[in-house]
């Protein structure tokens, strides 16, 4: 329940023209200006607006009317209106700047293209509260200003806070993130540095001692036989 009625200026207007209650009571109930409401009876304020029945939308009641004509003292109470409104819905748009801000903001987009060039238009849109041809400009260097614009940091400017630039750069991380770069030369694995040799097996040394026993053999046959062709 609001602490106020549903359209008080109205109200005021129906309480001051259809009631005995002071302006003390009718200001209080509908939290304008005692002197406001006097406008209203006066005639100097509210023209041309209709007066809305309290009563009838369940935010007052004749028994609180009554008793606050007998008691000037007496403040009303207000009842849960039978209007129901939906709630209101909150608008996107970009970041309020003021007025006295609002000139620093190219030197602020200048500054978050150069030192975050991963964040996008509507990023930067949201951080210092521009738009997206205003950053294409500074981009560009077309705005009216390049020649003298000065990369400031939005957070020294008061444009944002830290939290929400730091929030805006991390997210544009996550979407694009950084190549690694070449760190240089690395040293080998342990499992490679460690890797033994194939041990030589002696079955295979072996064989090949056997093969050349069998050549010097061979070898030796052949020359004794020819010694004995050399003696006949």
């Amino acid at each position: 329940m609001s602490n106020a009625p549903l359209m008080p200026k109205a109200t005021a207007v129906w309480l001051v023209d259809n009631t005995a209650l002071t302006f003390d009571q009718v200001a209080d109930f509908t939290k304008m200006h005692p002197l406001e409401v006097r406008a209203i009876a006066d005639g100097d304020a509210a023209q041309g607006i209709k007066g809305m029945d309290p009563i009838s939308t369940g935010q007052l009641t004749r028994d609180e009317i009554e008793k606050g004509e007998k008691d000037p003292n007496y403040r009303l109470k207000l009842g849960e209106s039978k209007v129901v409104l939906p709630p209101a819905a909150k608008k996107k748009g970009p970041r309020y700047t003021p007025v006295s801000r609002r000139h620093e903001r190219p030197s602020a987009i200048l500054w978050l293209v150069r030192n975050h060039p991963e964040l996008k238009d509507a990023q930067i849109m949201r951080l210092v509260g521009t738009t997206k041809t205003t950053i294409a400009s500074v981009r560009d260097r077309t705005h009216w200003n390049a020649s003298t614009l000065t990369p400031m940091d939005p957070v020294t400017l008061g444009l944002c806070s830290q939290i929400e630039l730091d929030f805006e750069v991390q997210r544009a991380a996550k979407e694009k993130p950084v190549p690694a770069a070449y760190g240089g030369a690395t040293l080998l694995p342990a499992s490679e540095t460690t890797k033994k040799e194939p041990e030589f097996e002696p079955s295979e040394r072996k064989e090949d001692d056997l093969n050349v026993d069998a050549v010097f053999a061979k070898l030796k046959t052949i020359g004794g036989k020819k010694q004995d062709d050399d003696e006949e």
